[in-house]
């Protein structure tokens, strides 16, 4: 991983674009080619970020012999281009293998349990694998619909955007897979934030809520309506 704190200029060239103006931020690269900008706020989430596969060129401004230019591309012709203008510190550090995330126990017991019940998700619904490892971490589930369709599931024991991001994550990166591509996503909890359901769905996302009673084969005592 690489550590660069600069004062810096980001434009976004693509889709679309955005503009950051010059100010100090932190770029953050990691050992599977991303890169993303951060301030010293809004927690984990980046200003702007390229994720992989992509490519860095760094060499001096066209422009401005004084300033840095750092050329971040994508496949699809996608740029993030950054404009240095002072470096304030730039460190290298190895991390290694990343032994995961350790989830906690009914977490874990859902995914278990559905991967023995993927049916659960609708009848002709077939498990691929648990833990599918991709660049970015591993899927909860990877399976198949009744039509042979590739189905990402990320599991949760309450349903908030930030796992709907993740699979977004997840889906954007499968879909680049011949293989695998199209690839639907299944988001799907205990309890589901409505604000995380909204997302979800405009995504593309189809939201389960799950019952872990149920999957453990002990009928539910919550009185319910239907």
């Amino acid at each position: 991983m690489r550590l660069v704190v600069a004062t810096c200029q980001v434009d976004y060239v693509g889709r679309l674009t955005a503009h950051l103006p010059m100010a100090p931020r932190l770029l953050l690269l990691k050992a599977d080619g991303s890169v993303s900008v951060h301030a010293d706020d809004r927690a984990y989430k980046p200003l702007n970020w390229m994720t992989p596969p992509c490519s860095l060129v760094e060499q001096e401004h066209p422009e401005d012999p004084e300033h840095l230019l750092w050329v971040v591309e994508n496949k699809a012709g996608e740029q993030l281009r950054i404009t240095l203008s002072e470096v304030h510190h730039d460190s290298r550090h190895e991390l290694g293998v990343d032994p995961g995330l350790v989830k906690d126990g009914v977490e874990a017991h859902l995914q278990e349990l559905l991967a023995e019940h993927l049916e659960t998700l609708g009848p002709g619904y077939t498990l691929v694998r648990r833990e599918y490892m991709t660049a970015i971490g591993p899927v909860d589930i990877l399976g198949r619909d009744a039509d042979g369709v590739t189905v990402a599931v990320e599991i949760k024991r309450r349903g908030e955007i930030d796992g709907v991001e993740q699979l977004t994550r997840y889906l954007e990166l499968l879909n680049r897979d011949p293989l695998l591509s199209p690839v639907r996503g299944v988001f799907a909890a205990q309890v589901i934030k409505p604000q995380a359901r909204t997302l979800a769905e405009d995504r593309g996302i189809r939201c389960v809520t799950l019952d872990y009673d149920s999957l453990r084969g002990i009928e539910s005592t919550d009185l319910r309506l239907f």
